[in-house]
């Protein structure tokens, strides 16, 4: 055996050697990998590199150094073998081939062949799929193994692209990866025109000869081959999306505008709801409104469900996708089948598909045999939130049942009563400025990159329903709600308190989630200050894992993917990177557009965790439907909240040590005159005076020129900091006069009207 390994090493340094020079164009590299379809993120792991570096290489901006390159090099030799360049030999296409994005893509179909063996023995039945109704504890069946026709029957023939206005299209459209699901090789949605044109990723154009909903969805679900893989072995395959542009929602005999503008849907007696009823095909609980879900009960495990989304109705929130409604159905297809691949198919607003990427990522339920019959049953997922659970009184909203119970309705809950996590809200009292900062000349808002996603990395949350202990001990790693007096912990007074949203300090005992507490005793052992954590009481979930990493690292991975697209990288020096980010919305609006979605993302799925009631019909004290979903958790959103303001506050704080003069005395947090502290913050947005009008002003550096550690530091990935907006010093004075927030306008508008 060691004279094989020898001979193993001798043959590796010649293939080293031999590779020095050997290696395919940058273009080529890029291709093979999206061709075999992995991801950048792939690659790096298997060569022990960063994923910035194999995209460098694949840019050309950097070549692979020994003994990297030699691995490389086999790796892209192995992959020419299987993916030979289409281009070599240009045969004559009966179909149109599918190039790639770039994007993370779904795994092969062979894999999720694999996995539906072991299930073949049991057929599972579908839920209604409604995301807003009850939970589906009920067995994923995998869905038959048949493959794709290899040619299109006459309803689905290809065609380019016949309206004048499509070719108008100012970019082209984003495509779908070559490795894909051979059911879905037409993608996860097409977007319907007027004249039957159905535009898909890639730029493939379908013709649909439906002219009826009914039909369209027979059609979709029969010749479509729309939809996606499963993000996960025990999840299920996304449904395919049909958006409908005004001249398709016409031709199909839908209104141009909702009657029910406080509903949203359609009547029941509408012509459209009858034809779908007779056809035997049923709606799920929210009806027939910008986001419809067709479907019957599946058949042999296979589902049979159609998405709708219809433009003039307003499905694409303006606050998420911009004016991509508005865009030509081949860009609006680029903008949505790019979200669909490097996030998930849209299945409602950016919230509710955040929400739904948790749950993909993590399902519920997984196939587990039953060793006393043999057979193949549903049962609970490790990991995963199984089942919806009621919170913690004090993680109620007042108008949920067990907080209702206990409170009447007019009655203000106090903090010793409620939790209370929420974004920084505050301001510096102006006559705490000192002489040193208003002789300063500029306000300038510095801003945290999907700061609520950063806080979801490695966050520790409880999986299970919460158990009430009188005097607990803390322990930082078990996730929950704690009553425990803070007011103890004196800080300077110019520096927001990390405890409260609105940034002052607490007057007495309060309920706080546990990363709160946790840097309380961080900042109490860390500066030895002379308080104590002494819990009165806690609500605590003895089970717990980090159930929101697969879905950090997908829609981190989504995120700088497409910052990468609009020409923000990692590798940027900070003045580039402030450079590209002032003009990185003008590289590609689509893509820009599908960066606001991205974003949208992150908050809006961290809200729908503790959705409220919406109808109109709701009674204070009673149920609403989303109580139901194992993913309404407001302790959930509490604890990325709660990590969120505390790491501001911390780096906030390692900002302000890094630029004073003198050390903190051991014993309290008094900070020097000198030190840099903001004067605003708004959630992720801090505001500081500066002599000059960029971040590089005023962000500490070390004498090498490095962040100063633990500071804010400029990047694009989450947690680090971009340019949020300058302003006169006398502007953010007279805000901070009359009580208004520099950092809701420190970019010239308001920030919640910008989606901030």
């Amino acid at each position: 055996m060691s004279n094989e390994n020898e001979l193993f090493s001798a043959v590796d340094a010649l293939l080293e050697q031999v590779a020095q020079d050997d290696l395919p164009g940058p273009a080529e590299r890029k291709r093979l990998r999206e061709a075999a379809g992995l991801s950048q993120a792939q690659i790096a792991t298997a060569l022990g590199a960063r994923r910035e570096a194999v995209g460098n290489w694949e840019a050309g901006r950097t070549e692979p150094r020994p003994p990297k390159r030699a691995a490389y090099a086999r790796l892209l030799e192995g992959l020419a073998a299987r993916f030979p360049d289409p281009g070599a030999t240009a045969p004559a296409p009966t179909e149109a081939p599918a190039a790639s994005t770039g994007a993370p893509t779904a795994p092969e179909p062979e894999a999720v062949l694999d996995a539906s063996e072991a299930r073949q023995a049991f057929t599972g039945r579908v839920a209604e799929p409604d995301v807003m109704s009850a939970p589906e504890n009920t067995i994923h069946a995998v869905p038959a193994t048949a493959k794709a026709p290899a040619t299109r029957s006459a309803g689905t023939r290809l065609s380019t692209s016949r309206r004048p206005a499509a070719k108008k299209a100012t970019h082209k459209p984003a495509a779908a990866p070559v490795a894909v699901d051979e059911r879905f090789v037409n993608g996860p949605l097409g977007v319907l025109d007027g004249d039957g044109s159905l535009y898909c990723v890639g730029g493939l154009v379908l013709d649909c000869p439906a002219k009826t909903v009914p039909a369209l969805v027979d059609w979709t679900l029969s010749e479509g081959q729309l939809g996606a893989s499963r993000l996960h072995p025990s999840g299920k395959d996304a449904d395919p999306l049909i958006v409908l542009t005004a001249a398709a929602a016409e031709r199909l005999g839908l209104p141009l505008e909702l009657a029910d503008r406080r509903g949203l849907r359609l009547p029941e007696d509408h012509k459209v709801v009858k034809q779908l009823a007779r056809a035997k095909w049923q709606l799920t609980k929210r009806g027939f409104g910008p986001w419809a879900r067709i479907y019957r009960p599946a058949e042999r495990g296979r589902r049979q469900c159609v998405q709708l989304a219809v433009l003039p109705w307003g499905a694409l929130d303006s606050r998420s996708w911009g004016s991509t409604d508005q865009r030509e159905p081949a860009d609006i297809a680029r903008v949505l089948g790019t979200y669909a691949y490097r996030v998930i198919t849209p299945r409602g607003s950016t919230a509710v598909s955040g929400l739904e990427a948790m749950t993909a990522l993590r399902p519920p339920t997984r196939a587990v045999k039953d060793e006393a019959t043999g057979s193949w049953v549903s049962g609970p997922m490790p990991g995963s939130l199984t089942e919806s659970v009621d919170p913690a009184p004090v993680e109620a909203p007042d108008e949920h049942p067990v907080a209702a119970a206990l409170h009447p309705r007019a009655h203000q809950r106090t903090p010793s009563e409620v939790l209370d996590e929420e974004a920084y809200e505050w301001i510096r009292d102006p006559q705490l400025l000192t002489d040193a900062e208003c002789t300063r000349t500029y306000a300038v808002g510095i801003d945290v990159n999907t700061a609520f996603l950063a806080a979801a990395n490695r966050l520790v949350v409880g999986l299970s329903a919460p158990v009430h202990v009188r005097t607990p001990a803390f322990d930082k790693k078990t996730p929950g709600a704690w009553l425990v007096d803070l007011s103890g912990i004196e800080l300077d007074p110019r520096l927001p308190s990390p405890f409260t949203p609105h940034g002052t300090r607490p007057e007495g005992p309060a309920w706080y989630a546990t990363p709160t507490v946790a840097y309380a005793q961080e900042l109490i052992d860390t500066y030895r200050l002379p308080a104590r954590i002494r819990p009165l009481e806690a609500w605590i979930r003895t089970d717990s894992g980090p159930y929101l990493d697969p879905w950090y690292k997908r829609i981190s991975e989504a995120y700088k993917a497409t910052m990468a697209d609009l020409g923000v990288t990692s590798d940027l020096s900070e003045p580039e990177f402030l450079e590209a980010m002032a003009r990185h919305k003008q590289e590609d609006p689509a893509l820009a557009a599908v960066l606001s979605a991205i974003k949208s993302t992150v908050k809006g799925g961290i809200g729908k965790l503790r959705e409220r009631p919406k109808s109109i019909k709701h009674q204070y004290g009673e149920r609403w439907p989303a109580l139901e979903r194992p993913t309404w958790r407001p302790d959930i959103r509490a604890a990325v909240i709660s990590a969120a303001r505390v790491n501001m506050h911390r780096k906030i704080l390692k900002t302000a040590l890094a630029t004073q003069q003198a050390q903190v005395p051991s014993g309290n947090l008094m900070l020097h005159q000198d030190a840099l502290l903001p004067i605003a913050l708004l959630s992720d947005c801090a505001v500081y005076l500066s002599d000059g009008p960029s971040p590089l002003d005023f962000l500490p550096h070390t004498a090498d020129g490095k962040p100063a550690p633990g500071s804010f530091r400029l990047g694009v990935s989450p947690g680090m900091v971009k340019h949020e907006g300058t302003q006169e010093l006398l502007w953010a004075v007279q805000m901070l006069d009359e009580g208004h927030n520099p950092a809701r306008h420190i970019k010239g508008t308001d920030a919640a009207l910008d989606g901030e």
